[in-house]
């Protein structure tokens, strides 16, 4: 029975949660309208830990959203796994943040199409297209959202949209069948393919694996 430290750092939602045989367990979360993901992150892992009552080296593994999502998020996401996979000497697991956040909508109909989406600014959304069988219909892209966007979508007899960059899209996409549904990124919709990747010894290299970023990192406004 796998124990693995789940670490979701790819939008404003903080989240850890063990995942205890493929099961998403103990999880702590903080969800805010800024990215406290610094000072939250160390505190939210100890509260997971305390509740299931394990040691750090009690752990297999440790998996951590590798993106696409928040720049300064996913980097100290991954900071953090990679402390715990060195100190420990576990392996590292990744999972796409839009994956993990299609896993919270469980639902094995094929005429369902599921996209998850994270905000990218302005009407620009990071987005993946799955069935509800799980096969992938489109792959990861980053897609400024207009009424004629996604053709894939054609055909489907359902279709939803969910994650921080959903809400915005519906206005465009509403008369194309699209549904939104109120889903946030949560580590336990890491669980189960954190798991599947344990098995399979799915490991990245934690000397040199990198976060996806998908697109190169434009800073804001300094602030006053």
């Amino acid at each position: 029975m796998a124990k693995i430290l789940c670490l979701e750092t790819s939008t404003k939602v903080c989240s850890v949660c063990l995942a205890i045989d493929g099961r998403a367990e103990h999880i702590s979360e903080f969800d805010s309208d800024g990215y406290s993901h610094a000072e939250k992150l160390s505190v939210l892992i100890a509260e997971s830990m305390e509740k299931a009552g394990l040691a750090f080296d009690e752990l297999d593994a440790v998996a951590v959203s590798k993106g696409p999502g928040s720049y300064t998020g996913l980097r100290i996401g991954v900071s953090a796994a990679k402390g715990f996979a060195f100190a420990g000497g576990i392996p590292l697991i990744s999972v796409n943040s839009l994956r993990a956040l299609a896993e919270q909508l469980p639902d094995e109909r094929e005429e369902h199409l599921l996209m998850p989406m994270i905000d990218a600014r302005r009407m620009e959304v990071y987005v993946a297209g799955f069935s509800g069988g799980g096969q992938t219909i489109f792959p990861t892209r980053a897609e400024i959202v207009e009424p004629e966007s996604f053709p894939e979508m054609d055909g489907f007899e359902r279709i939803s949209i969910f994650g921080d960059g959903a809400e915005k899209c519906l206005d465009s996409l509403r008369t194309r069948g699209a549904t939104f549904v109120a889903i946030k990124a949560s580590a336990s919709g890491m669980a189960a393919i954190a798991e599947k990747k344990f098995q399979a010894k799915d490991f990245e290299d934690t000397a040199y694996f990198e976060p996806y970023y998908l697109k190169d990192f434009v800073a804001g406004p300094k602030k006053k």
